[in-house]
């Protein structure tokens, strides 16, 4: 029998805690075909990624720059940040808050800004318990680029099939499981812990 995997490794965003921009822009831009109008004309998800390379405070200024128009909008991402992200997602606290209290190590993987990275952690004070760290925004390096798996590796000191990995992106699991890891797509934590369980760990 293959003895259960040594650490977990999570994804934040939807999989720990909810991540919805729309929200908040559903407030901002209430006409539904003005919002559309204003998500062709600002490409949020690229300069979020570029964000996601380092500092989100910086990329939104540069975003705001490129489209004046549109400034107060394009600030408001990071302004408000913090009505984007949150609740934690049902159930999924319970999962983490099992394997911390049964001694697994638990690492935290994540394409994340280095500035908000700090204001989730202060609003949702689990995400100061991971034992590990690796966080795009301060690694300059973005899921599914192997160097940062590579990251979790050398940090854990582990590799293979002793660390078990769940995000909701396909692509990011995918990326993982080339490198041996065991997987689970996140789609509910039901589904999470099931996926625990038949590795053999206790949750």
């Amino acid at each position: 029998m293959t003895p259960p995997p040594r650490a977990v490794v999570f994804d934040v965003g939807n999989v720990l805690i909810d991540w919805q921009p729309t929200r908040l822009y559903e407030r901002l831009v209430p006409d539904a075909a003005e919002r559309e109008a204003l998500f062709a004309r600002v490409d949020f998800a690229a300069f979020n990624l570029e964000g996601d390379r380092g500092d989100l405070a910086e990329a939104t200024a540069a975003a705001a720059d490129r489209h004046p128009a549109d400034a107060a909008l394009v600030l408001a991402w990071r302004e408000r940040w913090a009505e984007m992200f949150g609740p934690e997602i049902p159930g999924s606290p319970e999962i983490f808050r099992a394997l911390k209290t049964s001694g697994i190590p638990l690492a935290a993987l994540t394409n994340f800004a280095r500035d908000t990275w700090l204001t989730a952690q202060e609003s949702f004070p689990m995400l100061a318990e991971f034992d590990v760290e690796v966080v795009s925004g301060r690694e300059g390096v973005i899921k599914p680029q192997a160097e940062i798996y590579a990251l979790v590796e050398s940090r854990l000191g582990l590799s293979g099939k002793d660390l078990f990995f769940t995000d909701d992106k396909l692509a990011n699991v995918e990326a993982a499981a080339a490198r041996g890891w065991r997987i689970h797509h996140f789609e509910g934590a039901e589904g999470l812990a099931a996926a625990l369980r038949a590795q053999g760990l206790p949750v």
